[in-house]
């Protein structure tokens, strides 16, 4: 009724439309097309594969007993490795940022490696130096520790990568200013260089757990694939599919999928709450 009011007076009311032009819709259009044909449309055949076999015939092949190993093993890796990527990760972005040190380059080489290796030759790396002849003297190969190895090594880059550019925007002004009216390293850190951060370091750390989720070529080598010991969920979906049990194939992969968005959701959540409070 007010509203009415107002029109029939002659007061202005704000536009309730939109900016999106004709060329903008077309564009907006053309790449939601693509988006669900490259990622929407996969998704939705996954699922719809899954369902074929009922409630019942999903539990049954999830509740496998080596499947379901293969599972703890694959989402406890993943989460152990990316809270060690938070912090590592992070460490070294502040470090690449704010010293200064002989071979600083190379280490900037070095952190992009994994990006730039094939899988199977990362793989091929880790058994060379973590296998049976290992120059390290740690034998690994073929246990659960080469699973927390395979991933903590193409994971690592993720949050490096995208906290390193944010810690290098920020203005350090304003931490001098707050060390001047005696807050101390840490209270600076939490209270203005961290929630800044939190978002990279989120996104990092949602890429590193997703990436591990799915990780397999890096793992056909070093971890032998062993039942209840150190294989993994992407190897057991290629049993599933060698087998001609694509319903079940679909069934892990959808678990999978489930549980890599509500971590994705979940570190939104936490790195909204975050920068809130900061």
């Amino acid at each position: 009724m007010s509203t009415v009011a107002e029109s029939r007076r002659g007061i202005a009311l704000p536009a309730l439309g939109h900016d999106l032009t004709r060329a903008s819709g077309i564009g907006l259009g053309l790449a939601m097309t693509w988006f669900s044909l490259l990622v929407l449309i996969p998704l939705a055949a996954v699922m719809v594969t899954a369902s074929t076999t009922g409630w019942s015939g999903f539990w049954s092949v999830v509740t496998n007993d080596q499947t379901a190993a293969a599972i703890r093993l694959t989402v406890t890796a993943a989460a152990g490795v990316t809270l060690f990527n938070v912090v590592t990760g992070t460490a070294i972005a502040w470090v690449l940022v704010r010293d200064r040190f002989p071979g600083k380059w190379l280490l900037e080489v070095v952190i992009d490696v994994p990006f730039a290796l094939p899988t199977i030759v990362a793989g091929l790396v880790l058994v060379s130096l973590y296998g049976v002849d290992s120059p390290l003297g740690l034998h690994w190969a073929n246990t659960s520790m080469s699973v927390w190895l395979a991933f903590a090594f193409v994971t690592l880059p993720f949050v490096v990568r995208m906290v390193q550019p944010v810690l290098d925007e920020l203005e350090a002004d304003v931490e001098e200013a707050a060390a001047s009216l005696g807050a101390s390293r840490f209270t600076v850190f939490r209270r203005i260089v961290l929630p800044s951060l939190v978002p990279a370091i989120a996104a990092g750390a949602a890429l590193s757990f997703a990436r591990a989720m799915g990780e397999y070529g890096s793992l056909v080598l070093l971890s032998g694939n062993l039942p209840f010991e150190s294989e993994v969920t992407s190897v057991r979906i290629l049993s599933a599919i060698e087998n001609d049990n694509r319903a079940g194939a679909a069934a892990i992969a959808s678990l999978l999928l489930l549980i890599s968005l509500l971590v994705i959701v979940a570190l939104d959540i936490i790195q909204r709450r975050v920068a809130r409070r900061g």
